[in-house]
């Protein structure tokens, strides 16, 4: 693949698009990064976003604002609490999705992605570890790739995007396991839904402990807790 291939990746601050980013990376795409602050109560992850940026050396990286918090609905996005030590296993849809954040992201991945002249978008999603949320599923993404092909201009005239989703049959471990062998600093990251005032992880909402658990299970320390 040739170096001048662009990719507009999808950069939270996580450990997720992090690790999907530096794929992206190792197989020669030239990484174009779009983080959006859509209306999360803390901050802590679009500083995040911009460190492993920085890390990554992206070409760009654009922050747009969309407050998805207007319309409400998600315990990110609004005063509804956190839920905490929760089984991990339950297929219910949690108070955590944010309603159409994915599909708003993509979007504007997209649209930045065929002023680029770029055909290739990138998201950190993962099915296997968490697939309470229903836009983190290969059948969405798949939707999402025709929708383009039929909403844009490049798509009309035969470019057709492709959404990039390498991790989404991993486990967490697998995540973190890839990350390492890539050289990534998972301490650049961020994950929690509901930091300390100082910024550290509470350990108990759904991210921290899908984190806890792919550490442990990668059998490697979370650079976060040392």
């Amino acid at each position: 693949m040739s170096d001048a291939v662009k990719a507009v990746v999808l950069l939270s601050g996580g450990l997720d698009s992090f690790t999907a980013a530096a794929v992206a990376r190792q197989d020669g795409f030239r990484l174009y990064a779009l983080t959006v602050h859509y209306g999360q109560q803390h901050l802590q992850e679009i500083e995040a976003a911009r460190r492993v940026g920085r890390a990554l050396g992206v070409v760009d990286h654009v922050e747009l604002a969309v407050d998805l918090g207007v319309i409400g609905g998600s315990a990110l996005t609004t005063e509804l609490a956190i839920p905490k030590d929760r089984s991990l296993d339950e297929d219910t849809i949690p108070v955590t999705y944010v309603p159409a954040r994915n599909t708003v992201l993509l979007a504007l991945a997209l649209g930045w992605a065929e002023v680029l002249g770029a055909q290739d978008l990138v998201i950190g999603v993962n099915a296997l570890d968490y697939s309470g949320y229903p836009d983190c599923r290969p059948a969405y993404i798949a939707a999402f790739e025709r929708l383009a092909a039929l909403a844009t201009k490049a798509g009309i005239e035969g470019s057709a995007v492709r959404v990039h989703t390498p991790l989404i049959e991993w486990s967490k471990a697998q995540i973190i396991r890839r990350g390492i062998e890539l050289g990534l600093d998972y301490g650049l990251t961020h994950s929690c839904y509901d930091p300390e005032e100082e910024g550290r992880p509470c350990g108990h909402c759904d991210s921290c402990r899908l984190r806890a658990r792919g550490f442990a299970e990668a059998g490697v320390p979370d650079p976060l807790l040392n």
